[in-house]
């Protein structure tokens, strides 16, 4: 497997050149300690310890997996090591309040980090994101005393956290849950119940596993209004804050599943578990969306990795193999010519670049807007942030996870039938990118998330703060072919958008029929917005470029621009074909026909 090389140069040119974090972090209160200078610094030494430490123990952590015995877990060799190397070197607090241990920096530029961390070893870096998502929850939910209890133990890395959401019976229909909490005379809870797919749920990385519960009040009302969040460590903590006795948290078992093998994805029991309210009673599901709006954006990154990942591996590959002639001869003193010669292996790895890059552009995208949402003190502009990422949350998780299944595919194709073997590592990212479509809500519930309870249920003013900042962009950049692009292409979107609310208003069908289908294409036209914006910065950089290496970057950068444009956004016309096809060729065959 070729070693995993952190992209540095164009992570720049999405933080300098197109969204300009420094000025990003200027305008925004509590930022002042991410200065270029800082950010210039700390991205070398992430890179290095995703390239050196993380990524050598990718394939081996697939092999080995994480193992359950007798109710303890234990990850892959090395997992350890590396968690404590972590740990020691500070990068676990990045992001975390000063005063609660951290290091105060911002979400966006810990974001960056993990995306190497993820790239290197997506295993493995889920322990670390899974916990972020957890000390996250509690900072904006807990009391006081809840945050001194958890929150140093947690930034320091010393304690890891987990998300517990569903049981066996519910699925994504977490109103179904039956996990239940009851009130002590101690002000704590009594939790009981059992959750599964849990991921590093359990483990031996650290003394203490803080869960973040939902779970029902004796009292509870049905369905999801009836939801609490609590959190329950699986040990005990002392008045000095010391780890204590068991806490009545156990793991029954851990899955054995197609991919991430290396991370323990964990039924989780609670047998009389003490825990504490986090947020009000039957609150639990906005609370919970604090760790779940996260853990999405994580898991667009999870898929981003694996793009990266397998575009490396491919390229690689395309540059070293010799197969047949081109129509062109690359290489007559060869006895053929490297497949890299040839359009369709061409046709691939642009594709893998496309989404791989325009992909980090609207990760780090997002990242800028939770910085505004956490710590803008003007309430207007934490509103269109909110409203922003109420919007783009579900499209960037599902399309690049979509799109990532596409990618990695690719990557094995490129490679033939060395993808498909073990040795090149192409199909492991295959195996561990599919999971980034079913976890934090599939696809599905993506797609109706946006259409159904964003857009109809908003009467479409979610998107608002979207169409006006394309147009904004588009109007500062008149006359470029790129910005033209761009806006004809949101306006195409927003008469797809006027005929798909119409139509599902006449029929309610249609919001399921049409859900994924709208949710790709808005996906492609928000992307088209990111290539756009990145074509109009690699111009002019191109125009200042002061040597051969740089010209060459942005020059790739038009081209690869110019390939999504013309191969990739175009996919979104048949999307529109069958959005407006209806529901009807989906309900007319009676489930009994399915298989006769």
């Amino acid at each position: 497997m070729p070693d995993y090389k952190v992209p540095i140069r164009d992570m720049k040119f999405a933080i300098y050149d197109v969204l300009d974090y420094p000025a990003h972090y200027a305008s925004l209160p509590g930022c002042e300690d991410a200065t270029p200078d800082t950010i210039d610094a700390i991205l070398p030494e992430a890179a290095r310890f995703a390239e050196e430490v993380a990524a050598p123990l990718y394939a081996s952590g697939d092999r080995e997996g994480a193992q359950w015995n007798d109710g303890k877990v234990s990850t892959p060799s090395g997992f350890k090591a590396a968690y404590l190397q972590f740990c020691e070197d500070g990068w676990a607090s990045l992001h975390h309040p000063p005063e609660l241990g951290g290091m105060g920096l911002p979400y966006s530029l810990a974001n960056v980090c993990s995306e190497m961390y993820l790239s290197a070893n997506h295993a493995w870096a889920m322990y670390v994101a899974l916990s972020w998502g957890a000390a996250t929850t509690i900072n904006a939910h807990g009391t006081e005393e809840i945050k001194q209890k958890f929150m140093p133990m947690l930034a320091s890395g010393q304690w890891c956290g987990t998300m517990c959401l569903t049981e066996a019976h519910c699925g994504s229909d977490l109103g179904l849950l039956r996990t239940l909490a009851t009130p002590t005379n101690q002000g704590s809870y009594l939790i009981n119940g059992s959750k599964m797919f849990i991921s590093a749920g359990d483990h031996d990385l650290t003394d203490n596993i803080v869960h973040i519960v939902l779970a029902r009040l004796p009292d509870a009302p049905d369905g999801v209004k009836g939801i609490s969040l609590f959190v329950v460590p699986k040990m005990k903590v002392n008045e000095n804050g010391s780890v204590g006795e068991p806490n009545g948290v156990s793991c029954g078992s851990i899955e054995h599943k197609m991919g991430i093998h290396g991370n323990a994805t964990c039924v989780i029991n609670f047998d009389d578990a003490e825990g504490w309210l986090l947020g009000r009673p039957h609150k639990g599901m906005s609370g919970m969306f604090t760790f779940i709006n996260e853990s999405r954006l994580g898991v667009a990154l999870q898929a981003l990795s694996h793009i990266e990942g397998s575009l490396q591996t491919a390229y690689h590959y395309a540059m070293d193999r010799i197969q047949m002639r081109a129509p062109e001869r690359h290489s007559p003193d060869r006895p053929a010519d490297p497949i890299i010669a040839h359009p369709d292996v061409r046709r691939m790895l642009l594709t893998q670049k496309a989404f791989s890059e325009g992909g980090r552009l609207l990760t780090y995208y997002c990242s800028m807007l939770v910085d505004i949402e956490l710590m803008s003190e003007e309430q207007a502009v934490r509103t269109e942030a909110e409203t922003l990422l109420a919007f783009l949350t579900p499209v960037t998780k599902a399309f690049l996870s979509e799109v990532a299944i596409e990618s990695t595919g690719l990557g094995i194709q490129v490679l033939g039938g060395h993808g498909y073997v073990s040795e090149w590592g192409q199909e492991q990212h295959a195996r561990d990118a599919r999971i980034t479509a079913l976890y934090e809500g599939t696809t599905g519930i993506q797609g109706l998330d946006l259409l159904g309870r964003k857009i109809l249920g908003t009467g479409g003013a979610v998107i608002e703060p979207f169409v006006k900042m394309v147009r904004t962009f588009c109007g500062e950049n008149a006359g470029s072919m790129w910005a033209d692009k761009t806006e004809s292409a949101l306006n195409e979107w927003l008469k797809l958008t006027e005929q798909t609310i119409k139509s599902s208003m006449e029929d309610p069908d249609q919001i399921n029929a049409a859900a994924v289908d709208y949710l790709m294409y808005t996906g492609y036209v928000v992307m088209a917005w990111c290539w756009a914006y990145a074509a109009i910065s690699a111009e002019r950089g191109l125009n200042e470029a002061h040597n051969e290496k740089d010209g060459d970057f942005y020059r790739a950068k038009l081209s690869t621009a110019r390939f999504y444009f013309e191969r990739l956004y175009p996919r979104t016309q048949s999307l529109a074909v069958t959005i407006g096809s209806g529901p009807g060729n989906l309900t007319e065959l009676p489930e009994a026909h399915f298989i006769i």
